[in-house]
């Protein structure tokens, strides 16, 4: 039997790759030390405006059981907390048109955490710009 010459070409040996250097990040890609924090202006809320709605519409619906159908409003409260508007379906008729719905306004901290809700209006489906 005659060995294999070798040609130079990889004939599916494992080599192994070498390592690249990494650079250092740039100075304002860095992750701030744990002991400073950046000024509150710079810093991103702890909760975003979709993760608020979206807790304000699960706390809403555990609290009075009327299951949510769709978020109207979102404003950000000086304080840092959330102000949520939520459309929920109070009383289910035939036919839907006559459907009683709510717009409540849902409190959230800066968290998600519920701090408070009222009712604002109620109205039926088909009526929306009348109040009941």
């Amino acid at each position: 039997m005659v060995p294999e010459e070798r040609d130079g070409r990889d004939h599916g040996e494992e080599r192994e790759r070498p390592r690249r250097a990494r650079r250092p990040a740039p100075e304002s890609k860095r992750p701030a030390p744990a002991n400073r924090r950046a000024p509150a202006e710079t810093r991103r809320p702890a909760t975003t405006a979709r993760s608020a709605a979206r807790s304000a519409a699960r706390q809403l619906r555990d609290l009075t059981g009327h299951d949510p159908e769709s978020v109207t409003s979102v404003e950000r409260q000086r304080d840092g907390g959330w102000l949520i508007g939520v459309e929920v379906l109070e009383t289910h008729r035939i036919p839907d048109s006559t459907d009683i719905l709510a717009e409540y306004r849902v409190e959230v901290d800066d968290d998600g955490e519920l701090v408070s809700y009222r009712r604002a209006r109620r109205y039926y489906r088909g009526r929306s710009e009348e109040r009941t």
